[in-house]
């Protein structure tokens, strides 16, 4: 099994879920984060003040899948994400030694 980490751009989230969903990937955890990498936030004007935004805000997408599926999710993850600019996002994969239903403990793949 393998645990995928995404961040990515907001306004790409609905096309990365549309893109799982084709591939039968019916789960995963969303959060709104914010960070930073090569970007390095950005300067924006207000009422004629300049400021500097170091955080912007990101979506991180969480999911656990059979290793089988794994690289179709991290293709469906890229493609959905991708506009080809700066900021676009990360996509980090783990191991999963193990998963655990809570309600009717099944484990290991079957608990996905």
């Amino acid at each position: 099994m393998k645990y995928i980490i995404a961040i990515i751009q907001p306004g790409r989230l609905t096309a990365v879920h549309e893109a799982l969903l084709e591939i039968g990937i019916t789960g995963m955890t969303v959060t709104e984060v914010q960070g930073y990498g090569r970007q390095k936030g950005k300067s924006e004007i207000y009422r004629g003040a300049e400021y500097t935004v170091n955080f912007l805000p990101k979506v991180k997408i969480e999911l656990a899948v059979p290793a089988k599926v794994a690289a179709k999710a991290i293709d469906a993850i890229k493609s959905a994400s991708s506009s080809g600019k700066i900021g676009d996002g990360k996509i980090f994969t783990f191991d999963l030694q193990d998963a655990i239903r809570i309600r009717t403990s099944e484990t290991g793949e079957s608990a996905l």
